[in-house]
């Protein structure tokens, strides 16, 4: 991580350096800041560009700041987000951790109030790996697509990725958002098998696969923050 300080004030971010032309800033649903650079530009240049962006900064981080705020603000009552829709939660004392959902409501039964996020961790964790498995296997073999493994695990900032070997790694959070978007991560990253960059023939291929790609990579954009809640 690197740091600028201005007026008092640090402002930290990550740099992501690869073979791209020019700089560029990101500023994800919990108001990290990101620096991708071509390899070639220094530290200097870096911060110097981050510098000139200052004031983009500071608004972009502070909207995201209050989107979160308000967003929880909602939640005056306990509810789950699941699939799109939020649900009500009822939480009761029992001996042993359980979560039941109706279709209606979850309800879930704790033995130590501690253990309510882990107990909900877990539920999502498993009706992920139900749901996204086999879609995966679904559009790659549909679209001829050779994969290796499917690994789903908790993520900080990405919803998934694609390694070298054509691993697939899902992040389980998604369990929260609606199933087209599901799908659009999963096309995604399958599509990373063919092209290991995000350039016109990557987009393109998604686009055959997916043609309405762009509403979910939108949803994504605007309402990932919503997925973090029981990190």
């Amino acid at each position: 991580m690197a740091a600028l300080t201005a007026k008092n004030k640090v402002t930290t971010y990550k740099i992501i350096r690869s073979n791209r032309k020019t700089l560029c800033l990101s500023v994800d649903e919990s108001a990290r800041l990101t620096v991708r650079a071509p390899n070639r530009a220094s530290d200097k240049q870096i911060h110097e560009f981050v510098s000139t962006k200052e004031s983009w900064i500071n608004k972009k981080q502070q909207l995201m700041r209050d989107r979160l705020d308000e967003y929880e603000s909602h939640l005056s009552l306990p509810q789950c987000l699941y699939l799109g829709k939020l649900y009500p939660l009822k939480l009761i004392p029992g001996r042993v951790d359980t979560i039941l959902f109706n279709g209606s409501d979850f309800t879930v039964s704790h033995s130590n109030e501690d253990k309510i996020k882990l107990t909900l961790n877990y539920w999502y964790k498993q009706r992920f790996i139900d749901i996204a498995k086999p879609r995966v296997s679904y559009y790659a073999k549909k679209y001829n697509l050779a994969i290796n493994r499917v690994n789903v695990k908790s993520q900080k900032t990405l919803w998934g990725s694609c390694s070298g070997n054509n691993n697939i790694n899902l992040n389980y959070q998604l369990i929260m958002a609606p199933i087209e978007v599901i799908d659009y991560v999963i096309v995604h990253e399958l599509v990373h098998t063919l092209h290991k960059n995000h350039s016109p023939r990557f987009w393109q291929e998604v686009g055959l696969i997916m043609p309405k790609y762009k509403a979910s990579k939108s949803w994504l954009k605007e309402n990932g923050y919503k997925l973090r809640q029981l990190q």
